[in-house]
C-alpha cells in the first residue's frame, strides 16, 4: 500500500501496511530502517554492534536484538535471556500517548485502538487516568476495610481476598472524557486521540456481593463510598444495587497481577460504569443510606446542560461505536475492496446490532460482529466496503440489547447542548477524499 508522506521523524515512507491500522506518520518499514537497519546499510555505517544497538532504541517492552540475513543458519538465543518473564518484538511499536497537560501526576493516556488485535486490550497498553501519580504499594502491608451501614465491620488482607471465590470476566472501561475534544468541533486527528480512552480487559477478583455477605449489610444501606490509597484519595458514591449485581474487587487483569497504573494490588470494577468510578488502589468500602456527594461528583464527574443544570451520577456508559480502520490520518493507497474494521460498546448490556454508512448518514447496512457480544464488553465489526475513489464519508451505530442506539451528533447536541465534557457518545465520522487521505469531520 503505497504512499510517500514523510513522518514526524523525517523518514519518508514507502509503505503504509494499512491493514494494521497503522499510522501513515510511523510505518512499520521505515521503523525497521531506523531501528535494526536492512543488511548490511545501517551495520556497516557503525563502528560495530555495540555502537549500533547504542545509537539504536528499542520500543517499550522490546529488547534490540541483530537480525540475521538467514534465522535457519545460526542459532537462536537461549531460553530465559528475558530474565524470564518476557518482552514483546522489537519489530512491534505501538505505545499509549500521553495528553499534554501541564503536570505529568494529572493526566492520562490513550490506547492505540487502530493497532489492537481482537477486542481484549494488552495490559501494558490499557489507557490510563492518574488524579495524583501512580502509587507504590507493598501488598503484603494492604488491606480493604468495609465498614459504616453494616453489623461487623472488617478488614480484608489481599491474602483473605484471593482466599475468597473468585470470577473472571471480560469487560471494558471507558473514560466519562473519552472523545470530550469534539464536543465543540473538531479537535482531535486520529482515532487513538479521539477514542482512546477505551480498554477491555478480562478481569479476576471476588464479587462485592461476597465481601456483603460477611459484613452482614444493613438493610436500609443504599450507597458506598470507595476510596483509593493514591495521592488524591480518589472517592466516589457507589448505587448498592449496583455493587450487588454485578461489582468486582479485582485484583487480577489479562492473567497476571494488575498492573500499577490500573491500581496494584487492588481495584473496583464496576462493568458499564464510568471509569472513574472504578476506584484504583482501593483501601476502603464506606456503606451508607445516602451518597457522599464527593468533589468527584459534584465539582466534577457531572453532566452540565446547557441551560446551567447539573446532572449527578451519569454512571452508565451509553451505546458507542467507531471504526478503527480506516480513520484519522490513515491514507488508502488506490480504489479497491477494503474491509472496515471497528469496535462497539455499551454499558447497558450487550451490543445488539451495529451499522455502517459509507455515505455520511445517508443509507446504511448491517455489520457484521466478529467476536461474540458480552455484558459490558467491546464487540468487533467488519464491513466490506469497494471504494470507486471518490470522496465518502465513514460513519457505524451501535445499538444494545436494551434498545437504545448511538446518537448522531445533531441529536446529541438538541439534547445536551455544548457545555458538557463527559458522555460524548455521537456517530463518529471519517472523510476519505479523492486521494485516499482521512480525516475526522462531523456531519
Amino acid at each position: 500500500m503505497m504512499q510517500t508522506n514523510a513522518g514526524p521523524s523525517g523518514a519518508t515512507a514507502d509503505e503504509c501496511d494499512c491493514r494494521d491500522g497503522m499510522r501513515p506518520d510511523l510505518p512499520r518499514r521505515a521503523f525497521l530502517g531506523r531501528t535494526v537497519g536492512a543488511g548490511a546499510g545501517f551495520l556497516a555505517a557503525s563502528v560495530g554492534v555495540a555502537a549500533a544497538q547504542e545509537a539504536a532504541k528499542a520500543p517499550p517492552g522490546a529488547v534490540l536484538y541483530d537480525v540475521p540475513a538467514d534465522p535457519t543458519k545460526e542459532m537462536g538465543r537461549a531460553l530465559l535471556e528475558d530474565g524470564g518473564y518476557g518482552t514483546r518484538s522489537q519489530f512491534e511499536t505501538e505505545v499509549r500517548i500521553k495528553e499534554d497537560n501541564p503536570t505529568d501526576t494529572t493526566s492520562w493516556t490513550f490506547t492505540p485502538l487502530a493497532a489492537m488485535l481482537g477486542n481484549l486490550t494488552p495490559s501494558g497498553l490499557h489507557f490510563e487516568r492518574h488524579h495524583g501519580g501512580i502509587p507504590t504499594i507493598d501488598p503484603t502491608h494492604h488491606n480493604l476495610f468495609v465498614h459504616g451501614m453494616v453489623a461487623e465491620a472488617k478488614k480484608f488482607s489481599m491474602a483473605d481476598l484471593k482466599a475468597l471465590p473468585s470470577v473472571t470476566r471480560k469487560h471494558f472501561i471507558e473514560c466519562s472524557g473519552n472523545t470530550l475534544t469534539e464536543w465543540k468541533g473538531v479537535t482531535a486527528k486520529n482515532v487513538q486521540r479521539t477514542h482512546g480512552l477505551l480498554s477491555t480487559s478480562e478481569w479476576t477478583g471476588v464479587l462485592f456481593s461476597t465481601l456483603a455477605r460477611a459484613v452482614n449489610l444493613d438493610p436500609q444501606a443504599d450507597w458506598v463510598l470507595a476510596e483509593g490509597a493514591d495521592a488524591a484519595v480518589m472517592t466516589r458514591s457507589i448505587p448498592m444495587d449496583k455493587l450487588m449485581r454485578d461489582g468486582m474487587i479485582v485484583y487480577g487483569q489479562n492473567g497476571e497481577a494488575l498492573r500499577p497504573e490500573q491500581g496494584y494490588p487492588l481495584r473496583l470494577l464496576l462493568p458499564g460504569y464510568e471509569g472513574n468510578t472504578h476506584i484504583k488502589w482501593l483501601r476502603r468500602l464506606q456503606v451508607s443510606d445516602k451518597p457522599f456527594m464527593t468533589r468527584e461528583e459534584t465539582s466534577k464527574y457531572s453532566d452540565l446542560y446547557s441551560d446551567g443544570r447539573a446532572k449527578l451520577f451519569t454512571l452508565e456508559m451509553d451505546p458507542k461505536s467507531v471504526i478503527t480502520f480506516p480513520s484519522g490520518e490513515m491514507k488508502l493507497p488506490k480504489p479497491g475492496h477494503y474491509e472496515i474494521t471497528g469496535f462497539a460498546w455499551t454499558g447497558r448490556g450487550r451490543v445488539q446490532a451495529v451499522d455502517i454508512s459509507t455515505d455520511g448518514g445517508k443509507t446504511w447496512a448491517p455489520a457484521r460482529l466478529d467476536t461474540q457480544p458480552e455484558p459490558q464488553c467491546t464487540v468487533r465489526f467488519s464491513f466490506p466496503w469497494h471504494w470507486d475513489g471518490s470522496e465518502a464519508v465513514l460513519q457505524s451505530r451501535c445499538w444494545d440489547e436494551t434498545g437504545a442506539r448511538q446518537l448522531t451528533r445533531g441529536d446529541l447536541i438538541e439534547m445536551r447542548g455544548v457545555n458538557s465534557v463527559y458522555h460524548y457518545n455521537a456517530i463518529q465520522s471519517w472523510a476519505v477524499d479523492a486521494a485516499g487521505e482521512v480525516t475526522n469531520v462531523q456531519v
